[in-house]
């Protein structure tokens, strides 16, 4: 016996498959339309790099910058000791020459190495004898604390000056380099280590 009700009925063979949850749909690009791309494995190198004028803000935009970087590839236990060093060099690079800069991130499972590029070819000097702290500079030194908190903070680092080079600007690069305490990735599957 048929009813009104069954003639409203949609064939099952119509339906298709039932809707995907949208959380379970790939975000889109607002400009393509494209879905993104998947992102990067934990262990998978990459770069970035954030060019600034010799403007006081400079140092505070590349600060913003590199805490999103970090937090975007779930580098967090980096945030702190990688902002402060960054924070110093870019501050110095604004103060103490005239041209613009640039700070470069660079992951190489399980270190952050962190370069800032300025004008100046001339390299910063340790102030008083090697290994000294900041409390033995005194209350009232004008500077000379970057280089002895670097060599306190960083796990290794270090600096060359470029000169003139025919293609560019030369100066000189500063880098710093922190070693991730726990190679496990977010996922919580442990990697091997790479060898150095």
């Amino acid at each position: 016996m048929s009813t009104d009700h069954d003639t409203n009925r949609i064939p099952t063979d119509r339906l298709g498959p039932p809707p995907t949850p949208d959380y379970l749909l790939p975000t889109l690009d607002p400009l393509t339309g494209l879905p993104d791309p998947p992102p990067l494995p934990f262990t998978a190198p990459w770069h970035y790099e954030v060019h600034f004028p010799c403007d006081p803000r400079g140092p505070g935009i590349v600060r913003l910058a590199l805490r999103a970087v970090l937090n975007a590839h779930g580098l967090h236990e980096l945030n702190d000791r990688a902002e402060l060093l960054t924070s110093e060099l870019a501050t110095n690079s604004v103060r103490h020459t005239k041209g613009p800069a640039s700070v470069r991130l660079q992951w190489l499972h399980p270190v952050l190495r962190v370069s800032v590029w300025d004008m100046s070819p001339d390299l910063p000097t340790l102030p008083g004898p090697l290994g000294a702290t900041p409390a033995l500079l005194g209350v009232h030194a004008d500077g000379g604390r970057g280089l002895l908190i670097l060599g306190m903070v960083a796990d290794r680092w270090g600096g060359c000056a470029i000169g003139d080079a025919p293609m560019g600007p030369g100066g000189k690069t500063l880098w710093f380099e922190l070693n991730l305490p726990t190679p496990t990735p977010p996922n919580g599957t442990p990697t091997p280590a790479l060898a150095a």
